[in-house]
C-alpha cells in the first residue's frame, strides 16, 4: 500500500529529540529490549547530525549538519495525516570496498504499531533509496532480527534480499575495552 499523500518525511531537527527517544523506546519494547536502552536526549543531541529548525527537506545537502566521528547518525521522521510522528529511519553512511562507493546503513526503521500497514515503512525506505541514488552510492543495507517474520516478509516484498551467507559480529562493552588494550 502506498503512503497517504499527506504524510510527510523530513530530516530530524534538534527539537525532535524527545520524539526520537520515544520512538527508540517503542522499538526497544517491540524487540523485548526496553531495559537495554541507554540513549538519552543529551546523547541523541550529541550524536545525530540534524537539519536546522524549520527545514523540511529529506536531502542531506546543503542544509543539514555534517556527519562526523562524533555525530555519525542522521534520522528521518515520518509524520502522518494529522502531522503526528508515526515512524523514523535512523541511519549512517557506510562504505563498500569492492564497489569503492558510499552507501547507507539503516540502523533502525520503526513505524508505530498503530500506524503500520499504511505504507509508511516503504515511504521511509524509498527516501533512503533516493538518497543513495542521489549520492551515486553502492547500497542500502540493514539487519533484521530472525524472529521478526512480518518485517522480513515486508523487506522481501520491496526487493530486499537476505544475506544468509554473512554472520553479524559485534564487540561491545567490556569486550571492546579488552580488545582495545590487547596489544598494550
Amino acid at each position: 500500500m502506498a503512503a497517504p499523500p499527506s504524510c510527510k518525511v523530513r530530516h530530524a531537527r534538534r527539537e525532535d529529540v524527545p520524539t526520537i527517544l520515544e520512538l527508540i523506546r517503542e522499538l526497544a519494547d517491540y524487540e523485548h529490549e526496553l531495559n537495554a536502552v541507554e540513549a538519552t536526549e543529551a546523547t541523541l543531541l550529541s550524536t545525530i547530525a540534524f537539519a536546522p529548525d524549520g527545514v523540511e527537506s529529506t536531502s542531506t545537502a546543503p542544509d543539514t549538519e555534517s556527519t562526523s566521528p562524533t555525530k555519525p547518525a542522521r534520522c528521518l521522521l515520518l509524520f502522518n495525516e494529522q502531522d503526528k510522528p508515526a515512524g523514523m529511519a535512523l541511519y549512517f553512511y557506510n562504505y563498500s570496498t569492492w564497489r569503492a562507493k558510499a552507501g547507507i546503513y539503516l540502523e533502525d526503521l520503526f513505524v508505530r504499531s498503530s500506524e503500520r500497514k499504511k505504507g509508511y515503512g516503504k515511504k521511509l525506505l524509498v527516501e533512503l533509496a533516493k538518497e543513495v541514488v542521489a549520492m551515486e552510492g553502492g547500497r542500502l543495507e540493514w539487519s533484521v532480527l530472525k524472529w521478526n517474520e512480518p518485517s522480513i516478509k515486508f523487506y522481501e516484498s520491496i526487493g530486499a534480499t537476505p544475506m544468509n551467507e554473512w554472520v553479524g559480529m559485534r564487540v561491545d562493552r567490556e569486550g571492546l575495552t579488552k580488545l582495545a588494550s590487547l596489544l598494550d
